[in-house]
């Protein structure tokens, strides 16, 4: 089959002479950040700033009784010790709900805790000093007199009959319900060959950036203006919301995103101690500098998924997959995360389970649930692989039932690829996806046949080793009702301003941030194409309110979909009102000309013309000798945001090959292939390396990541020692292939390709270790799949 699918958009903007569009061109901050010269957050350092540490609860849930600062106020460089009580004066608290999450609710949290602790690592007090040591010592000596509360700690615990609430003005430990039912489901089960169910555990986990979060806040009182420093994915959304509880006016806060050491969604939140941060400069009138460890990351770091999803699916014969039902049970912590909220992850589950296939039959219900745990949100990948390993865990388990091969049943039950335009039973609307084409390219990647063949005869020699599979769709590119639809002051939009400078090279400021995945490569690619220079003439910023468009940010992977198309018509626009001054200067047509490596040509038959530089002398220091009624205008600015569908789906397969050691219960990892579909690739390196950070940051918590709580809500294992994260030898080598089928929303046609390699990864694994335990006849649904759990399953433990 071929490597493109679906409807091919007009794209002759990325076909003009010398386009970048495809082509693996080096970063430009590269030869930067290899010298060691980045500037990141943690880097900052003005005049009188302070550093603060926080006093954290360890308890789980607790009154805060008393705070004695006597002791702590006495050492060398303490300028202030601030309570929660104190802080709210300077600052107002937040509820984390959105209006189009019918029923959400969430009580209000504040910068530091007033009252009460509600998870274990939760602020009590702040301590300011003139370095992060002094203030960690004086930390230790505030004496805070707590009355332990019982704590909400599990799921089942939090939805028990007569269960405390955690919150008791909202009277339930349910944050957020919604229920879904589509097609005959009843109908279908009813009418099936095979029914097969299970319930599927997902432990909690956390990123693990090699930055961790860093602010440094400077209030300038004479401008009366706050200039903060964030690692964070969305500028713009922290402006208006650290204005919005400093009772500011936008145009009084200035947020800088410098170089970002990796986020993937732990950087796009509001952090209650980053914002004690911005409210402690206010109130001190000096700079003031965050930045936790690692052990303070554990516990205050957003936690991901901790789902417990009990799944079952109907299924004929002759392998049709009838019907899917899904019961999803999750824990958020004790609050709401704002503003993006922790209501959007199990909706994400409710709307992706089953989504590559045309099964019309659906029912879903999803709870979150409040717990005195560490407060769980958005990461890479938001409920895609949750979704992605109930719905083909339960495909190989309908293969199983009826001894159907495991690509065969796939290739049977996806939604054909001359389908679309299609609705899916949750109602999500896929404009173009390549399932069927995805399927056949690792078929013949992974040569299926001949792995088959090899698994079997390893058998014989008591070697068990498995083959997982993993269909997934992808959401990217957000449409204009996203959040802005709820109320979240967030936008779906990118801007990107576009100007020549005096030297006939490009300058473009752009909405998007750059947090390590190339985002300044990719404009820039973009930019150099539509203009017609050599890339090496475009220098592109980011990352700051003052300066570049309002605009979303990084998140979603929406960087080259939404920001790449408004950087395209930026690109496209100048081109034009450049090609308006030459055509002025030289008595030409503008149609009959061009701009080709920098210099302005005749279209036809590409004799050079004039120089930029010529260009832009003439009309910055020389507009005299133009005509008087005209005007140069060498600065453009363009705004992009998708209308037509909600989300541009991408769509692939994964597929994983591994080794279970029966006898102690490991599993190595021998192989990975993933096939993915995310519309037009600009940089084909910098797609599939973030593909393949995407499949190990899937692997991790497929195997080793897990946060172990006891029953006292206390973490176990919050430290570097105890919490494993997945290490390159461990990892298997990664073969990326594509198919393409561009969205005809945009001119450029790209997607998103940021999450797809974790969307699918936990899935591949599970599918594969239960795949090579099949002569035991035993199945895992739990990840992370420990040597225990394995061991466990076998019945050697």
């Amino acid at each position: 089959m071929s490597d493109t699918a679906g409807r091919q958009p007009g794209l002759s903007v990325l076909d003009r002479p010398n386009s970048y569009i495809g082509r693996a061109v080096p970063r430009p901050n590269i030869a930067r950040l290899t010298q060691g010269r980045g500037r990141y957050a943690s880097d900052i350092s003005l005049p009188r700033m302070v550093h603060v540490a926080f006093v954290r609860s360890p308890y789980a849930h607790a009154r805060i009784v008393r705070i004695d600062k006597t002791a702590a106020s006495g050492l060398p460089g303490v300028v202030a010790i601030v309570t929660g009580a104190e802080l709210a004066a300077v600052m107002t608290p937040w509820v984390g709900v959105l209006s189009h999450l019918k029923g959400l609710k969430s009580a209000p949290q504040h910068a530091i805790a007033v009252e009460r602790a509600c998870w274990q690592g939760e602020a009590v007090a702040a301590v300011v000093a003139r370095s992060r040591a002094e203030a960690e010592d004086a930390a230790e000596l505030v004496a805070v007199d707590y009355e332990e509360l019982e704590p909400v700690v599990s799921v089942e615990a939090a939805l028990a009959p007569g269960a405390r609430a955690i919150h008791p003005e909202l009277g339930d430990n349910i944050a957020f319900e919604r229920v879904l039912d589509a097609g005959e489901v009843d109908r279908a089960f009813a009418e099936a060959d095979s029914v097969v169910e299970t319930t599927f555990a997902f432990g909690r986990h956390t990123g693990v950036t090699l930055e961790p979060r860093a602010i440094v806040a400077d209030w300038n009182p004479g401008e009366a203006r706050l200039t903060v420093y964030q690692g964070t994915q969305a500028p713009h959304m922290m402006q208006n919301i650290i204005a919005r509880h400093l009772a500011l006016e936008e145009s009084q806060v200035r947020v800088i995103c410098g170089d970002v050491g990796g986020s993937f969604g732990i950087k796009v939140h509001v952090y209650a101690d980053e914002m004690a941060t911005v409210a402690l400069a206010k109130l001190l009138k000096r700079p003031v500098k965050y930045v936790p460890d690692r052990v303070e990351s554990f516990v205050s770091d957003i936690h991901a998924r901790d789902h417990c999803v009990k799944a079952r699916a109907a299924v004929k014969r002759d392998g049709t997959i009838t019907a899917f039902e899904i019961d999803d049970e999750t824990g958020i912590g004790p609050y709401s995360m704002y503003p993006r909220t922790s209501g959007i992850e199990a909706n994400q589950v409710v709307n992706l389970v089953g989504g590559p296939y045309r099964t019309p039959n659906y029912r879903a219900r999803a709870r979150v649930v409040f717990q005195n745990k560490n407060v769980m949100c958005q990461y890479r990948g938001v409920g895609h692989p949750v979704a992605c390993s109930v719905t083909e865990g339960l495909v190989d388990m309908a293969a199983r039932a009826i001894g159907m091969d495991p690509f065969e049943i796939r290739r049977r039950n996806v939604i054909p690829d001359d389908a679309h335009p299609s609705v899916s039973a949750a109602g999500l609307k896929f404009e173009a996806l390549s399932h069927q084409a995805a399927l056949a390219k690792l078929h013949a990647m992974m040569d299926y046949d001949a792995r088959r063949r090899e698994q079997a005869a390893l058998r014989e020699k008591g070697v068990y080793r498995g083959i997982g599979l993993a269909t997934f769709i992808e959401v990217t590119n957000p449409s204009a009702a996203f959040y802005g639809v709820g109320g979240a002051r967030i936008s779906s939009q990118d801007g990107a301003a576009l100007r020549l400078d005096a030297t006939g090279a490009l300058v473009c400021q752009i909405s998007v941030t750059e947090q390590g995945q190339g985002t300044e490569a990719v404009i820039a690619q973009v930019v150099a194409t539509a203009f017609g220079v050599p890339i090496e003439r475009v220098r592109v910023i980011t990352g700051d309110t003052d300066v570049t468009p309002y605009g979303g940010g990084t998140w979603a992977s929406r960087g080259a979909g939404i920001g790449g198309e408004a950087a395209l018509q930026a690109g496209k626009a100048l081109r034009e009102n450049v090609l308006k001054v030459a055509g002025t200067i030289l008595q030409a047509q503008p149609a009959a000309l061009d701009i080709r490596d920098g210099l302005v040509v005749d279209r036809d038959t590409g004799r050079e013309r004039i120089g930029l530089e010529e260009i832009a002398r003439i009309a910055y220091f020389r507009p005299d000798t133009l005509p008087s009624d005209f005007q140069p205008e060498l600065m453009v600015v363009r705004h992009y945001v998708p209308r037509k569908y909600p989300f541009a789906f991408t769509n692939g397969v994964n597929a994983c090959w591994l080794e279970v050691d029966v006898e102690t219960g490991f599993v190595k990892l021998l192989k990975y292939w993933i096939v993915e579909d995310c519309g037009t690739i600009i940089n084909p390196q910098l797609v599939d390396e973030q593909i393949r950070g995407g499949v190990v940051q899937g692997l991790g918590p497929a195997l080793m990541e897990h946060c172990i709580y006891d029953e006292r809500g206390q973490l176990l294992n919050g430290n570097m020692a105890d919490y494993l994260v997945p290490m390159a030898a461990e990892m298997p080598d990664i073969e990326v292939g594509h198919v393409v089928s561009p969205t005809l929303e945009s001119e450029l046609g790209a997607k998103g390709a940021g999450e797809a390699g974790t969307a699918g990864a936990a899935a591949a694994v599970a599918n594969a270790v239960n795949d090579a335990l099949s002569p035991f006849g035993v199945a895992i649904s739990a990840i992370p799949i420990t040597p225990e759990i394995v061991l466990r399953a076998l019945g050697r433990l």
